[in-house]
């Protein structure tokens, strides 16, 4: 789908950065250029390290910081319109998308839950929306929405993958497939293996169960396939340097940044309302000074 290149003297370090932030997106134009740049980055042994913005502000932040790419994150998206996970229309969520993608030029990765849709044709349908917002490439899940039967059938699932697929590559798209089964109370080592074997000959790009911690289990996952594995960072997961010489390709870091960010919110306002002080206050420069370099 790609033609394999590199960007003239820009190369990335081994975790995953660019060593020139603030001008990577103009290397990349078009949405095919940024879909192409996306899975070059993926290199089994040198991670990309793929952040999750919640709005434009901290994708401007986390690009100037050197960041390759980005991903969003359905999670910290609904909690900037004050709900939960899982409650945000596709339209909110395509249009969310577009503006991370508007806010850098760097190649995003959309986290579009199931795609909002169980047809495989709907699907589709999604996918082919998605490219239409400039991003580089989504995630599909296997996650029902109904906690009684979590996750689809596995041929059911297979299809899913398979029309999203072929949407995403009528284009250039990097699709990842999901195996949720360790979000939903189902740790099956050998079913969410099976799972993402059968979702990479449905023609996934990338593989990725997170939830997924030991290291072993982790080893034992890229053995089986031959798709790039991205790795979410959580309590338990070893560390980058660790994943890099298992051969893991990504690691990402879901909402737990826009819960860092909403987590610093409480501790400062609650110094403020039950000690009346503002000691919070010491760590506002690092930020500030962030903005100032991301927005000038």
């Amino acid at each position: 789908m790609c033609v394999s290149r590199t960007a003239g003297s820009r190369q990335t370090t081994a975790r995953g950065r660019i060593r020139e932030s603030g001008d990577y997106g103009m290397y990349m134009n078009t949405q095919t250029e940024r879909a192409c740049a996306f899975l070059a980055l993926h290199r089994p042994g040198d991670p990309l390290l793929l952040p999750n913005p919640w709005d434009a502000g901290s994708a401007r932040i986390l690009a100037e910081l050197g960041f390759a790419a980005l991903a969003t994150t359905s999670s910290g998206f609904a909690a900037t319109v004050g709900r939960m996970d899982g409650d945000v229309t596709r339209d909110e969520a395509l249009t969310h998308a577009a503006a991370i993608v508007a806010a850098t030029g760097l190649p995003v990765s959309a986290d579009l839950e199931d795609c909002f849709a169980q047809d495989p044709a709907a699907v589709a349908e999604t996918i082919t929306l998605a490219i239409g917002t400039g991003l580089a490439g989504c995630s599909i899940e296997d996650y029902t929405r109904d906690d009684a039967n979590p996750v689809y059938d596995i041929k059911l699932a297979a299809e899913r993958v398979a029309a999203a697929a072929a949407a995403a590559h009528a284009g250039t798209f990097v699709l990842t497939a999901r195996a949720e089964n360790y979000l939903h109370g189902r740790p099956d080592l050998a079913d969410t293996i099976a799972r993402l074997q059968a979702y990479q000959e449905a023609g996934a790009d990338v593989l990725y169960a997170p939830g997924l911690t030991d290291l072993a289990d982790i080893r034992q996952l890229l053995s089986a396939v031959d798709r790039p594995v991205n790795v979410l960072a959580m309590p338990g997961v070893p560390t980058v340097a660790e994943l890099a010489e298992a051969g893991v390709s990504r690691v990402s870091v879901g909402g737990a940044f826009a819960y860092a960010a909403l987590g610093a919110l409480v501790s400062a306002a609650t110094e403020l309302r039950d000690r009346g002080t503002y000691g919070f206050r010491t760590g506002t420069a690092a930020g500030r000074d962030a903005a100032g370099r991301a927005f000038s």
